[in-house]
C-alpha cells in the first residue's frame, strides 16, 4: 500500500504522452478521410470528433500537467497544460463546425430555431488559424526546451509544431491535411514509444528503454548570463521542491492571448466567436499557473496571472457580445460610458509598481500590459482605436514570448542562462520606500506578521480586484443604454462571479477562518446584480416580476450584516467593502421597489472601487514581505483568544506554534522526559520520540497502530552529527549523502556501535532492523533545531498506518491529539508525500536502490548518485 502512490506519483507524463498520440490519431484519421472522400464531414462526426478531442487530448493532458508539476518537473507541467488547452480549443472549433453544419441539414431545427437565423455566419477558418498560429510559436519553444532533458519529447513536439503549421493551412487548402495527417501519424509513434518507455521506467524504477534520463544537448551549453543578470543576495528566487514554477505557464497563456486579439484587432477576424471560445480556455491555463503560483506560497504571481486572465476574458467575451450578440439587431453601440477598463490600468499599475524589486524582464512585461490596458480604455481620443489596441497587444506577445522562453531555460537550469536582467531595486530598498510615512513602524523595527494578525491573506488582492472591477464596471449600468447593458454583462459576471468563486477555492486551500463565505456570497450578489440589472430586458423581466429579487436582497442584506462583524475582526478596509456593500446592496433593493436614486448607486460603486484600489495594493504589499509595509487598519474587534489549547492541555496534549522559542523549549522538554510529539519537517508531519527512550518508541507503534515489523527511522539535524561519531561508511557513501542531505531523502546505511555514541544506545533495538538503520536529516529549521536540542530522534509519518500522510497540523489534531503528549503546530506542510528512501547498503558495489519513491524524484537521486561516483573517481 507505501507504494501504489508513489508508484501513481511517479511518470504522468505517460498519460500526457498518450493523450497527446490520441489527440492526433483522432485528427490524423478525420484528415485522412476528408481528403480522400472530397466530402465534408456532418456536424455529427465533428462534434464527436470535438469532444473526443476535449476529453483525451484536454483533460487528461491536464490531469498529467496537475502531477508533473506536483513532481516539480517544470517542462513536462508547463507543456502538458499548455497542449491540453490546445486541443480542448481545437476539439471546441470541430463541436463549433458541427453546430454550424446541423442547422444545414436538418429542416426540423431550421423551422423551430430563430436563433439558427439570426446569429450570423461564423467565419471558422480564419478565428482558428490566429490560435493555431500562436500556438506554433509556442510548440517551438517547448521543442526546444524539451531536447535539454531528452530526446524523445523533441520529435514529439516538433513534429507537433509542423502539425499546427499544415493545420492552418489546411483551412484554407485540403492538399495541407495530407502532410498534417502524416506528421500526426509521427506523433503517434514518438507518443507511443515515450509512454512506453516511461511506464516501464515507472514499474521498474530504472530506464530499460532509451529515450529519457539523456538529453540532446546540454542546456548550459547555451552560456551563463552575465553576473549582472543575477538576482542579489538575499533576493534569490524562493526554492521549493513541493511544485515545480509555473511562471513560465503564466507567460506562455499571456503570449496565446493576446495573439488572437490582435489578428481581431487588425481585422482578420470578423466574429469574436471562436476566438472568445481560444481565449477562454487558455485563461483556464492560466488560472492553473495562478493557483500554482499560490501554492509555491508566491503571492505576487498568482494574482498577476489571475488578474491578466480576468482582463482576457472580459476582453473576449465582450467583443463578443458587440459581434455576436448584438451585431444581428443592427443596435448602434456606443461604449463612451463605459468605465471598467479605468481599473483594468490601475490594478496593471500597482501590479507595475510593485515589481520594482523583481528583474528588468518583469518590469518590461508589466509596462507593456500597462499600455495594453491603456489602449482599450474609451474615453481616451483615438480614432483607430482597435489598431491601438492590436499594436499593443503584439508588442505584449514579443515580450511575453521572451518571457516564456527565459522562464523556462532558467527554471530548468536553475541559474540564470537566458538574460532577464538586474533587480530593479533591492527588497530592502524597496520595503524603505513603502514605509515612507510610518516613521514610527521603522524606527520601533517592529515586523507585522500577516498571518498573526489577519491583516491580510493571500487571496486578499484578487478579492480586492474582483469586486472593484465589477463595481466600476456596474456603474455603466445606471445610464440605461440597453446596448451597453448587454456589455456590461461580462464586465461584471466574469470577475465579480467567475473569477471570485476561484478566490474562494484559494480560501478554502488555506484554510481560512471564515472558509469562502466572503467571496462567495459576493458572488452570488453580484450574479444577481446581472441577472436583473443587466440580462433582465433579455430574460423578458418586468417590474411585475421583481418581488423575488426584493426578497432576495433583504436576505443578501442580512448575510452581509454577518459579514460586517467578521470583517471587523480582521481589519478596517475589509470592513469597509463590507460596510459599501451594505450600500450597494440597499441601493440594489431600491431598484426591485422602482425608487432608486441614480447618483447613491454611482457614489457607492464608485467608493467601493477606489476602497478596493487600496485594498489591492495594500494586501498585495504586505504578503509579498510578510510585514504591513501600507497599514490596512487594526481589527475593529479583537477576536478572542482561543481556548482550544487550554482545552486540549488539560487533555494532556499540547498545541504550541512552531514560530516560537518557548514552543520548541516546551516540545523539547516533553520529548526528554518520554513523551510522543507531532512535529512539522521538510515532507509531512512525524510523530517523533527521544531515543533515550525506548518506551517511548514502542509507544508509537501503538499509537498509529503500526505493525511491529516496520522499521522506524532516526532524525538528525546534520551531517556533522555523524562524522563525530566516525561510523564506518566509504568515500562514496559520504559523498553521496552530501549532496542529498540535508532534504527530503532517506539513507538506508549498515547498523553498527557507532549509532551507541550517536546517542541512539536505549533505543538501539527499537529503531532500524537488525542490520540496517534509515537516517533522516530534514531540511527544515524548526527540526533541525529542535534536534539540536534533544538529540537524535525516532520519527515516523504521523498518520494512522494505512491512512494518507498528514499534510496539516489540523490532520494529526483531529487524528491523533487524544493519544499524543504535544503538536507542534507549523501549518501546511512542505510536501504532499513523505521522503523518498533509498538503499545504500551496496554502495560500494556501485548500485543503490530506489525502495520508495517519495517527493524527490528517483531520477534526480541517480543523477546525484552519478555525480558522487564522477567526483570519487576524480578524487
Amino acid at each position: 500500500m507505501d507504494g501504489f502512490p508513489a508508484v501513481f506519483y511517479s511518470e504522468p507524463a505517460v498519460l500526457g504522452l498518450l493523450a497527446n498520440a490520441v489527440s492526433a490519431f483522432l485528427v490524423c484519421m478525420q484528415n485522412f478521410a476528408l481528403f480522400n472522400t472530397s466530402i465534408i464531414p456532418s456536424g455529427a462526426e465533428n462534434i464527436l470528433a470535438g469532444v473526443h478531442l476535449i476529453l483525451i487530448g484536454g483533460v487528461a493532458q491536464l490531469i498529467a500537467g496537475f502531477l508533473s508539476f506536483r513532481k516539480y518537473d517544470h517542462l513536462s507541467g508547463t507543456s502538458f497544460i499548455a497542449f491540453a488547452a490546445l486541443w480542448s480549443s481545437y476539439g471546441a472549433t470541430r463541436i463549433v463546425v458541427g453546430s454550424e453544419a446541423i442547422p444545414q441539414n436538418s429542416s426540423l431545427i431550421l423551422q423551430n430555431s430563430s436563433i439558427a437565423t439570426s446569429l450570423p455566419p461564423i467565419p471558422i477558418n480564419e478565428s482558428a488559424v490566429a490560435g493555431l498560429v500562436s500556438y506554433i510559436f509556442i510548440a517551438v519553444i517547448l521543442s526546444f526546451c524539451s531536447a535539454t532533458v531528452n530526446y524523445i519529447m523533441p520529435f514529439v513536439f516538433g513534429a507537433l509544431t509542423m502539425t499546427l503549421i499544415f493545420e492552418a493551412v489546411g483551412l484554407f487548402g485540403r492538399w495541407a491535411l495530407v502532410v498534417s495527417g502524416v506528421l500526426e501519424l509521427i506523433i503517434v509513434l514518438c507518443g507511443l514509444y515515450g509512454g512506453a518507455a516511461l511506464l516501464l521506467k515507472g514499474i521498474t524504477q530504472r530506464y530499460v528503454l532509451p529515450g529519457f534520463g539523456n538529453a540532446l544537448f546540454n542546456v548550459l551549453l547555451l552560456g551563463s548570463a552575465n553576473s549582472g543578470s543575477t538576482k542579489t543576495a538575499g533576493e534569490e528566487k524562493k526554492k521549493n521542491t513541493k511544485y515545480a514554477e509555473p511562471m513560465a505557464l503564466g507567460y506562455l497563456c499571456d503570449t496565446i492571448s493576446p495573439f488572437i486579439m490582435a489578428f481581431y484587432c487588425f481585422g482578420y477576424i470578423k466574429t469574436f466567436y471562436v476566438g472568445a471560445i481560444w481565449i477562454s480556455i487558455n485563461v483556464l491555463s492560466q488560472l492553473c499557473s495562478s493557483y500554482y503560483s499560490y501554492l509555491r506560497d508566491d503571492i505576487y504571481f498568482a494574482t498577476k496571472f489571475a488578474f491578466h486572465g480576468t482582463f482576457w476574458l472580459v476582453k473576449s467575451w465582450e467583443e463578443f457580445t458587440l459581434t455576436v450578440a448584438l451585431a444581428p439587431k443592427s443596435i448602434s453601440v456606443s461604449r463612451q460610458f463605459m468605465v471598467g477598463d479605468w481599473f483594468f490600468l490601475v490594478a496593471a499599475c500597482v501590479l507595475c509598481f510593485l515589481s520594482l524589486n523583481k528583474d528588468i524582464l518583469e518590469l518590461i512585461h508589466n509596462i507593456a500590459f500597462v499600455l495594453v490596458t491603456i489602449s482599450t480604455i474609451q474615453q481616451i481620443p483615438s480614432t483607430p482605436a482597435y489598431i491601438f489596441f492590436g499594436v499593443t497587444c503584439s508588442i505584449f506577445t514579443v515580450i511575453s514570448l521572451y518571457s516564456t522562453f527565459a522562464s523556462l531555460v532558467n527554471t530548468i537550469a536553475e541559474k540564470v542562462l537566458i538574460p532577464i536582467g538586474r533587480v530593479v531595486m533591492s527588497s530592502s530598498k524597496f520595503q524603505e520606500v513603502l514605509l515612507f510615512g510610518r516613521s514610527l513602524l521603522r524606527k520601533s523595527g517592529q515586523e507585522l506578521n500577516i498571518m498573526d494578525n489577519a491583516s491580510s491573506h493571500f487571496s486578499d488582492p484578487l478579492f480586492y480586484i474582483c469586486n472593484g472591477l465589477a463595481s466600476i464596471a456596474a456603474i455603466q449600468s445606471t445610464l440605461r443604454y440597453s446596448s451597453e447593458e448587454y456589455l456590461s454583462i461580462p464586465w461584471v459576471l466574469i470577475p465579480g462571479t467567475i473569477i471570485q468563486l476561484y478566490v474562494c477555492r484559494i480560501d478554502v486551500q488555506g484554510g481560512r477562518r471564515f472558509g469562502s463565505v466572503l467571496p462567495f456570497c459576493y458572488s452570488a450578489i453580484w450574479a444577481t446584480w446581472v441577472w436583473l440589472r443587466f440580462a433582465g430586458s433579455a430574460l423578458g423581466l418586468t417590474a411585475d416580476t421583481y418581488g423575488g429579487f426584493t426578497v432576495g436582497a433583504v436576505a443578501f442584506l442580512i448575510i452581509n450584516v454577518f459579514l460586517m462583524i467578521m470583517a471587523m475582526q480582521a481589519n478596517v478596509i475589509m470592513f469597509l467593502v463590507t460596510l459599501l456593500m451594505e450600500i450597494a446592496v440597499v441601493s440594489f433593493l431600491l431598484f426591485t421597489l422602482g425608487r432608486l436614486p441614480l447618483p447613491l448607486e454611482i457614489t457607492v460603486l464608485s467608493l467601493f472601487s477606489i476602497v478596493c484600489v487600496y485594498g489591492l495594493l495594500a494586501s498585495l504589499a504586505n504578503c509579498m514581505f510578510g510585514k504591513e509595509l501600507i497599514p490596512v487598519g487594526p481589527a475593529i474587534f479583537k477576536k478572542q483568544e482561543s481556548k482550544r489549547k487550554d482545552i486540549m492541555s488539560d487533555s494532556s496534549c499540547v498545541l504550541p506554534q512552531s514560530r516560537r522559542t518557548s514552543a520548541l523549549r516546551t516540545i523539547a522538554n516533553i520529548l526528554e522526559t518520554g513523551g510522543v510529539c507531532a512535529i512539522p519537517t521538510d515532507t509531512v508531519y512525524a510523530l517523533a520520540a527521544s531515543c533515550k527512550h525506548p518506551e517511548a518508541i514502542n509507544r508509537i507503534y501503538t499509537i498509529k497502530e503500526r505493525p511491529s515489523e516496520k522499521p522506524i527511522c532516526i532524525c538528525i539535524s546534520n551531517l556533522d552529527q555523524l562524522r563525530v561519531v566516525n561510523p564506518p561508511f566509504s568515500a562514496l557513501l559520504w559523498r553521496f549523502m552530501d549532496l542529498v542531505y540535508p532534504g527530503g531523502i532517506s539513507c538506508i546505511v549498515q547498523k553498527g556501535e557507532w549509532l551507541k555514541n550517536l546517542g541512539v544506545g536505549a533505543a538501539y533495538e527499537q529503531v532500524g532492523t537488525y542490520n540496517s538503520i534509515m537516517i533522516r536529516v530534514p531540511d527544515h529549521s524548526v527540526t533541525a533545531h529542535l534536534t539540536d536540542m534533544t538529540g537524535p530522534l525516532a520519527i515516523t509519518s504521523a498518520n494512522p498506518s494505512g491512512e494518507p500522510d498528514s499534510t496539516h497540523h489540523d490532520m494529526v489534531i483531529t487524528r491523533l491529539s487524544e493519544r499524543l503528549d504535544a503538536i507542534l503546530c507549523d501549518g501546511h506542510s512542505n510536501e504532499l508525500v513523505g521522503s523518498t528512501v533509498v538503499i545504500c547498503t551496496k554502495i560500494d558495489e556501485g548500485t543503490i536502490t530506489i525502495l520508495r519513491e517519495g517527493c524527490v524524484p528517483s531520477t534526480r537521486i541517480m543523477q546525484m548518485f552519478e555525480k558522487a561516483k564522477n567526483t570519487q573517481e576524480v578524487l
